[in-house]
């Protein structure tokens, strides 16, 4: 079939596919923002489904009662009296309007203000110096009320679960569901367009668009695909390859294909199978004597032809030759000249001459005649049904599609869907496309349906039910399929296998013991090594090492080799914990790592010799090995925080408050000026640049949080090499935290945050919750996040206890139907806790 024809009827299939599903989502409510808010019905904000045990519940609900009687009095007196003549009464200096806030649930919805609101009064940065200031009794009881606020809720009744757009693939997902549905070692994802990320994530639903571009990538893939699963009648299709003689070998006194003298040209030529092949030489000659040029066609040293070349050489000439039963692999071929005849000093002029052979180049043609393509292990596999005597060539397609789409859909495909896979067949055939062929596009318009591309879940009819009923339509449970989806794309980023889809079939995934027993089996599964490359790649933000290019001048030894083994004693590391079922608190400080030579010597680790990867103890390594254990002490991390010629103690402390312990600052000022000015080298430290940099009280109020953090990490360079001094003066890692916590070094920031690993586990629990859904962790997921947590301190910290509580939350295992949003506001990100 011709290419046009082919990617109209594809094209065709994909626009009739995609028309239905838009149709479908059109009507199920799946284009609103399903993130808003106001979308998630009145008991969103402490509605969730499943009801849990609370002895406290009768104090929290006293206690949230209290707490809105001081909102009402004395929290918001103060703010008006301190605040609103900036940020209300129709001021909103810096985007913020505080007087919109009214009730202690609206504060609820946005942690990050609030978080700010309390940092701001703590540091006592606002009001401004030239303002009345509040006392600082009252200053600390707001303070305490808004921390109590970010707290309180009401975990007696069910859990909301949120929903969750409709989820397209991200790159790695789609290589790994093409690597499980159809079994080729192949990553067309690969040059797709970068995906967006959101809430740090690059499998977060609402930012995965889908552009032009993409649409035709996913085509392009699409037969990429097939063609490497699917040898189908016509492959071994003639090619052809033309080589340059100038840039070919010769023997003899000769360059190229310029043969002044007997001798040859030749190649080597890669015969993909059997069968017969033309050779087309384009050739001339300088005449001399009564004599053609001779050239000889040749094989391995055979000679196939000899052609007499008569033309000049302002008039080069194509000359062919069919050689049959060439075998498949690499053959030399060759042009030959084997009459040269040259007479310079002949007394008569008219007798004097030289003749030569000019071969300019030589094409190879084929395979013609050559024999089908064997079907490999991957064709058997999904043409598992064969026509024959009992088995019409249409019931034989009918049969591979229906179980091709209903892996790829990951779900049974309906009928319908079915059926229109079938009239992609019968189009083929009737262009003229063989059975196998016909098949075969009828797989690719498999692989660009919205139903293969996206993970849809459906909520059930809300037809005939008013806008008000929508609202408070409960959350239900996602079909068993849906939960086999999720779970595989959580902890393998791919498709479901087929023990998972046949518990899905059997409705059997929603018991708990079989839920727990799937995800133990998982997680044993070498498949789950996507968990680790892509959730800690991109929680602890190891990804960005790809990216990593520290000054070549400052850091001569740092090669590719070293980048790659900063990536992986991470991976190895979270791997560890993993299959050992370990503590999450190792994460913070670990006796033991995972190095091989190029990263030991970096750490000044001795004993450890060759690029393979070995668990190390810690204890075994001497003064350099008190030196190191848990994240925040390994190269990546300290990598990645770091900027091209020096450490950034801004950096590192951001990413504890931010990744570690979950209390990110606020964002910085606009025109904050750089530490660095082009073409200068500044005296002194970091830590004495730094605090020249941060004289300004503005800045100073975020760097109190932050600058402690990182200095105390400065004895590690910018690549995580341990040293004494910096910039030739000794290095000053002396701080404290704004509450009053020293720090003196490395230990004492591991102690800091085993010390507050409350909050530790907490933002664990949010970012994996990120993870796992592919949404962001909202306010209504408070409760959520404190089962896991809870759950999480009861299991002695164990890893599993995380996964195995997310698996089985609300959240996971359920969903808010569709409700029309009524306004749109910006979504609030994690409670803001002060470290």
């Amino acid at each position: 079939m011709r290419i046009k024809q082919r990617s109209k009827i594809a094209g065709a299939a994909a626009i009739g596919l995609l028309s239905i599903c838009l149709a479908w989502l059109g009507h199920r409510g799946y284009a609103a923002d399903a993130q808003s808010p106001e979308a998630q019905g009145p008991n969103a904000a402490g509605a969730p489904a499943q009801a849990t045990p609370d002895s406290d519940a009768a104090d929290t609900r006293q206690a949230i009662a209290a707490a809105d009687k001081q909102w009402a009095g004395t929290v918001k007196l103060f703010l008006s009296q301190n605040c609103f003549k900036c940020h209300g009464n129709g001021h909103h200096k810096g985007g913020v309007a505080l007087d919109k806030f009214t009730t202690l649930a609206s504060i609820q919805m946005d942690h990050r203000t609030w978080g700010t609101v309390a940092d701001m009064l703590t540091t006592k940065t606002m009001p401004p110096d030239d303002e009345p200031q509040p006392t600082a009794e009252q200053v600390s009881a707001v303070v305490g009320w808004i921390g109590q606020a970010m707290e309180l809720c009401d975990c007696s009744g069910p859990r909301d679960p949120g929903r969750i757009a409709i989820h397209r693939l991200n790159r790695h997902e789609y290589n790994n569901t093409i690597r499980d549905l159809v079994g080729v070692d192949f990553k067309p994802a690969d040059d797709f367009p970068t995906d967006d990320t959101g809430y740090g994530f690059d499998n977060i639903a609402d930012v995965l668009s889908m552009s032009p571009l993409l649409a035709e990538k996913y085509l392009s893939a699409a037969e990429q695909v097939m063609d490497k699963a699917v040898a189908s009648d016509g492959a071994n299709k003639p090619t052809v390859k033309k080589y340059q003689c100038a840039t070919l070998d010769s023997t003899g006194n000769n360059t190229g294909g310029d043969l002044m003298a007997n001798g040859e040209v030749y190649g080597t030529h890669n015969f993909p199978v059997a069968g017969d092949y033309e050779f087309r030489l384009k050739a001339s000659q300088d005449r001399f004597g009564k004599e053609n040029a001779q050239m000889v066609l040749k094989l391995d040293g055979t000679e196939l032809k000899t052609f007499d070349v008569p033309n000049p050489r302002r008039a080069p000439r194509v000359y062919k030759f069919r050689a049959v039963g060439i075998k498949a692999g690499k053959h030399k071929f060759a042009a030959a000249y084997t009459n040269n005849k040259v007479d310079r000093d002949n007394l008569d002029p008219k007798k004097r001459g030289d003749r030569n052979l000019y071969v300019d180049t030589i094409e190879i043609e084929g395979p013609f005649n050559a024999a089908p393509a064997p079907a490999s292990q991957t064709q058997k596999r999904i043409f598992f049904a064969a026509p024959g005597p009992k088995l019409s060539e249409p019931a034989a397609a009918r049969l591979i599609l229906t179980r091709f789409a209903t892996r790829a859909f990951r779900r049974p495909a309906s009928v319908d869907e079915v059926e229109a896979l079938m009239r992609v067949y019968r189009a083929a055939l009737a262009d003229g496309e063989p059975y196998v062929g016909s098949v075969k596009l009828s797989l690719e318009a498999v692989l660009i349906s919205p139903q293969f591309l996206y993970r849809i879940e459906a909520d059930p009819s809300l037809s005939g039910l008013s806008t008000e009923q929508v609202r408070n339509a409960p959350a239900h449970p996602i079909t068993d399929y849906e939960l086999a989806t999720r779970l595989s794309y959580f902890l393998w980023s791919s498709m479901p296998d087929e023990e998972l889809m046949r518990l899905a079939g059997e409705q059997q995934l929603h018991n708990t013991k079989v839920l727990e027993q799937q995800v133990k089996r998982m997680l044993a599964d070498p498949k789950s090594d996507a968990f680790v490359t892509n959730f800690v790649g991109e929680w602890l933000e190891t990804r960005a090492l790809d990216d990593f290019k520290p000054n070549a001048k400052v850091f001569p030894d740092f090669d590719d080799d070293l980048r790659q083994a900063m990536k992986k004693e991470v991976s190895l590391f979270f791997q560890s914990i993993l299959k050992d079922d370990g503590s999450v608190l190792e994460l913070l400080d670990a006796k033991y790592t995972f190095l091989n030579e190029r990263l030991a010597k970096l750490y000044g680790i001795d004993g450890i010799k060759g690029d393979e990867f070995r668990r190390v103890q810690l204890s075994e390594c001497g003064e350099a090995g008190k030196r190191r254990g848990g994240i925040m002490e390994m190269a990546g991390v300290l990598a990645v925080t770091a900027m091209p010629t020096r450490t950034s103690p801004v950096r590192r402390g951001k990413y504890v408050l931010e990744q570690i312990l979950g209390t990110p600052p606020p964002p910085p000022p606009p025109n904050v000026p750089s530490l660095d000015k082009p073409g200068q080298v500044e005296a002194g430290t970091v830590r004495q640049r730094f605090e020249r940099h941060r004289a300004d009280p503005v800045c100073a109020s975020c760097h109190m949080r932050m600058d402690p953090i990182g200095f105390a990490m400065e004895n590690y360079n910018a690549l995580g090499a341990w040293r004494e001094r910096d910039n030739g003066l000794p290095i000053d890692t002396a701080g404290n935290l704004p509450d009053g916590t020293a720090l003196a070094g490395p230990g004492d920031v591991k102690k800091a945050l085993l010390d507050r690993k409350k909050l530790f586990v907490k933002c664990m629990a949010e970012k994996m919750l990120t993870y796992a859904l592919g949404r962001g962790v909202e306010y209504y997921d408070t409760c959520t996040v404190r089962d896991i947590a809870g759950n999480v301190k009861q299991h002695d910290y164990r890893i599993s206890a995380m996964i195995d509580a997310i698996v089985q939350s609300d959240a996971f295992l359920k969903r808010r139907p569709f409700a029309e949003p009524k306004v749109t506001r910006e979504k609030p990100r994690a409670v803001a806790e002060k470290t």
